[in-house]
């Protein structure tokens, strides 16, 4: 479970974005990544119990998380600070290319689910043709009952083409999933649900539901 004390302190950063205020509240930032870091491991370890790619894998979790610091080189949004702990688990690690299992804590507009946010082009391309050659297989993970109970939006994408990717017709019954840019499933979890005994049981309930979809795009790579 995730501790009260590390939801207050996000809440707080949200509210007073800048270096100040942070390093004045850097004790309360440490305890907060630290009880964090620990929700990570249990992930990883939970994961691990059904998920032989991720047990091999040895992960770390401080390399499952991304700094909280903000790169405002490229961006009219000043402030220097996330507002939220992101953990990506993937035999990989955060960087790796792999599909893998997401969590987001952020008061609010926590989530958890999986899948492939941004592939580079070589990737993506191997995604497509593995949907196009095995669509039913893709079907049956994406639109079958286990799926959609845990994630109802079912899968999306951060962008789509307007058009057919180059080498498929328009007319594919798979069409409307080529088209798309990136291939996941998140479900949001409330603050609640995430100071309770049962929050691991709950997010491992979401990352078993993501895994066959993680399976299918990471045999491609």
């Amino acid at each position: 479970m995730i501790q009260s004390t590390t939801i207050a302190f996000l809440k707080n950063l949200k509210t007073n974005n800048d270096r100040d205020w942070f390093e004045a509240n850097r004790p309360t930032y440490e305890t907060a990544r630290r009880d964090y870091l620990a929700f990570t491991q249990a992930m990883i370890e939970g994961i691990s119990g059904f998920d032989t790619t991720v047990a091999d894998a040895h992960l770390d979790p401080k390399k499952c998380i991304p700094r909280i610091n903000r790169d405002v080189r490229f961006t009219k949004d000043k402030s220097p600070y996330k507002t939220n702990f992101f953990t990506i688990i993937s035999r990989g690690g955060r960087k790796g290319n792999q599909a893998g299992y997401y969590f987001q804590l952020q008061p609010g507009e926590s989530f958890a689910g999986g899948g492939a946010y941004m592939p580079v082009p070589p990737d993506l391309n191997r995604f497509r043709q593995e949907i196009d050659y095995n669509f039913k297989e893709w079907q049956a993970i994406v639109e079958g009952p286990p799926f959609v109970k845990v994630f109802p939006k079912g899968i999306e994408s951060y962008d789509r083409l307007k058009r057919q990717p180059k080498g498929f017709k328009e007319t594919n019954p798979a069409i409307a999933y080529l088209k798309m840019k990136g291939f996941y499933a998140v479900n949001a979890l409330s603050d609640k649900a995430l100071q309770t005994p049962k929050t691991n049981d709950l997010v491992l309930e979401h990352f078993r539901a993501i895994k066959p979809l993680i399976d299918f795009l990471n045999r491609t790579l």
